[in-house]
């Protein structure tokens, strides 16, 4: 029979707990909707006012300290993009200006084609074609040398007297030359007549 009285009182104690919350909720209620009223004298109003003008200052700084470093961000967010684009490109164009000789070499065992093997000559056609094409996808192009020498594209390494030859045209090419882009990566070395 304790037990029951003991849940009893614990739930008369509740009920009264409950019934005091309402009351502590409208008196705190009616705190916040009476706005409290200060008297200030003239100098504690002027000092509060100072204050305040300070306190606007110091965050007009502020706002206009972080609108400088968020441009300062972009603009090195901007730069950086430039400089990782850039880096790449002369990335590539170093790495196709390395494998030139390679290629080059190719060229000469094509056209050396006096190997009896005839699977063997394929091959070699094979991986220079593979090659090729593998620069082409990084942007690499061939220097055209069909027409007039042009000294921005073309190294002029030798001069000849061809009867019926314009001058200036473009008469062998002992190397040839390649550009990534807008960008030669070598120059074409080509004999050109007087």
């Amino acid at each position: 029979m304790s037990k029951k009285k003991d849940a009893t009182v614990e739930t008369v104690e509740v009920e009264e707990k409950a019934e005091q919350k309402p009351q502590e909720t409208a008196k705190a209620e009616t705190a916040q909707t009476e706005p409290e009223t200060y008297v200030l004298t003239a100098e504690e109003m002027k000092t509060a006012r100072e204050r305040i003008e300070s306190l606007q200052r110091e965050k007009e700084e502020t706002v206009a300290l972080l609108q400088r470093n968020q441009a300062d961000f972009d603009n090195y967010r901007r730069r950086n993009a430039t400089v990782r684009t850039d880096s790449l490109e002369e990335g590539r164009r170093e790495c196709i200006k390395s494998l030139l000789p390679v290629l080059d070499n190719f060229d000469r065992a094509m056209e050396n084609d006096s190997a009896e093997d005839s699977s063997w000559r394929e091959g070699v056609k094979l991986v220079h074609r593979q090659l090729l094409e593998t620069l082409q996808k990084m942007g690499m192009s061939e220097i055209d040398t069909s027409g007039k020498f042009d000294p921005n594209i073309h190294e002029a390494v030798m001069q000849e007297a061809v009867e019926g030859m314009e001058s200036g045209a473009i008469i062998a090419v002992f190397q040839k030359g390649y550009r990534v882009g807008d960008r030669i990566i070598r120059h074409s070395m080509v004999k050109v007549a007087e």
